[in-house]
């Protein structure tokens, strides 16, 4: 264990010397190197995780604008139900005969094809 922490310690005595000769001789690096870089991450970045969640978000929001009556849709807790009512920020789902819920609209994941209920 104290032989790691005197390697890591001579290896960063080392390379902190090497990097502060600085003198007139040495040439410095390229800026634009490392805005490329990070450009490129970013893009990356970008790519693989804020377009497809915001492409989600979008799909999410326009299933929630489209649920009229008689839509059978299941909620994020796995409720199956069919809509009774709806109103600007809740649904009134029958889940059985006589049996109605009132959930939130973002809490329907999906819409089901009409007759579901009655197969299952």
């Amino acid at each position: 264990m104290r032989n790691i922490a005197l390697l890591i310690a001579l290896s960063i005595g080392y390379t902190s010397s090497v990097f502060a000769d600085t003198g007139a001789g040495a040439v410095g690096q390229n800026p634009f190197g490392h805005i490329i870089f990070l450009g490129g991450f970013i893009l990356i970045f970008y790519f693989l995780l804020i377009r497809p969640q915001s492409k989600r978000h979008k799909e999410q929001q326009a299933l929630i604008k489209s649920i009229t009556k008689d839509d059978e849709v299941i909620t994020a807790g796995g409720i199956i139900g069919r809509v009774l009512r709806v109103s600007d920020q809740f649904l009134v789902l029958s889940i059985a005969e006589g049996i109605e819920v009132k959930v939130q609209r973002h809490a329907v994941s999906a819409t089901l094809p009409r007759g579901t209920m009655k197969d299952i």
